[in-house]
């Protein structure tokens, strides 16, 4: 049965952060994820984490400056001690939150910057990432998005990604397959998915277009879902969607997807 983890950033926003937790929790979901734990203790992300006993299935490793547009510096060469700390840093929370998985944002090709530096700089950086998280327990993951919504996001595919993973010769290293950057880029939804499972070790899903809610585009997902058990993916699948009515009364999708 799919195990559906809800996307703190994106649902349940009516409300300040910290209370996302019991909003998720009382909507019945088990499992949450968000982008970033950083600007808050990680002590008081665990103590509701365990107060409405839901698992933190997933979150990024710093990704740089955010609020100026980076999404993420893996692909910046000169900014490796930076991107190092980062990773440490990310390390101290999920060993925290019990968390076993943090994705790398990849980030925006830089400009000035030869697409064989950029290559160059993020192979080692995510090489130096996956051992370091292996010494812990905790898998490293990287994310094709598509270039429609982040204009010049060095990593948009997912053949790229695969051949990024094997150029850093880790077995810490896997794919997080999102369904709607994917839909956006590539298409062949179910093909891929069959094709990598043994490297997919998250699922994000939104429709498209819009970004909101299964059921309010062009994606079939009572099929997909209904394949991700028929083939035995074993991970969670994060609702990382814009609600287009209000995160809960936006609910009614999973009873109508069968969930």
């Amino acid at each position: 049965m799919t195990r559906l983890a809800a996307n703190l950033t994106m649902l349940f926003n009516e409300v300040d952060f910290l209370d996302r937790f019991e909003a998720a929790a009382r909507a019945g979901f088990r499992g949450v994820e968000f982008l970033f734990p950083y600007a808050f203790d990680a002590e008081q992300i665990a103590a509701r984490l365990d107060a409405w006993r839901l698992e933190l299935v997933l979150h990024n490793l710093p990704a740089g400056d955010w609020a100026a547009g980076e999404r993420g510096i893996a692909c910046h060469p000169g900014r490796s001690a930076e991107f190092q700390d980062g990773v440490g840093l990310a390390i101290d929370y999920a060993k925290t939150l019990g968390v076993k998985q943090l994705n790398c944002l990849v980030g925006i090709a830089p400009s000035g910057v030869t697409r064989d530096d950029a290559q160059a700089a993020l192979v080692a950086n995510l090489a130096f990432a996956a051992s370091q998280l292996k010494a812990e327990g905790i898998r490293l993951l990287i994310e094709p998005i598509n270039t429609f919504d982040i204009p010049g996001f060095f990593l948009h595919g997912t053949r790229q990604a695969l051949d990024i993973i094997n150029e850093t010769g880790s077995d810490n290293l896997f794919l997080q397959y999102d369904i709607y950057h994917m839909q956006r880029m590539e298409g062949e939804l179910a093909a891929t998915i069959k094709a990598n499972l043994p490297l997919i070790r998250h699922i994000q899903l939104a429709d498209n277009p819009g970004r909101c809610e299964p059921g309010t585009g062009e994606i079939n997902y009572r099929y997909l879902l209904g394949m991700l058990d028929e083939i035995g993916y074993a991970g969670w699948v994060g609702c990382e969607y814009k609600p287009k009515a209000g995160s809960v009364q936006g609910l009614g999708w999973m009873a109508e997807h069968g969930l």
